[in-house]
């Protein structure tokens, strides 16, 4: 991958140059691909999705409503893009 990815929800920012996850805003935070773990789940019954990252013993949780979500189509295309990179990385090593 090339280029830098971002998508904007509310006051985040989440960027992801190919290797690196950033999400800025109240409290920025940076994910390698080959540490990280990502998990989306939802839509629940009332459009809710959850984002979850974990790595290296850190956990990162949001939660969006169906609007929020519907508004910002780029960072559903954003973490697909990031599980690509994960699934491709010969090296990543999960601690399991």
């Amino acid at each position: 991958m090339d280029d830098e990815i971002m998508a904007a929800v509310g006051h985040q920012l989440y960027s992801f140059d190919g290797r690196v996850l950033e999400i800025f805003g109240n409290h920025p935070e940076r994910f390698h691909i080959r540490y990280m773990r990502l998990s989306v789940t939802g839509p629940d019954r009332k459009g809710r999705r959850t984002v979850e990252i974990n790595a290296l013993g850190r956990s990162s949780t949001r939660n969006y409503t169906a609007a929020e979500w519907e508004q910002v189509p780029d960072l559903a295309a954003l973490l697909e893009t990031v599980q690509r990179a994960i699934d491709s990385d010969p090296g990543h090593c999960w601690p399991g």
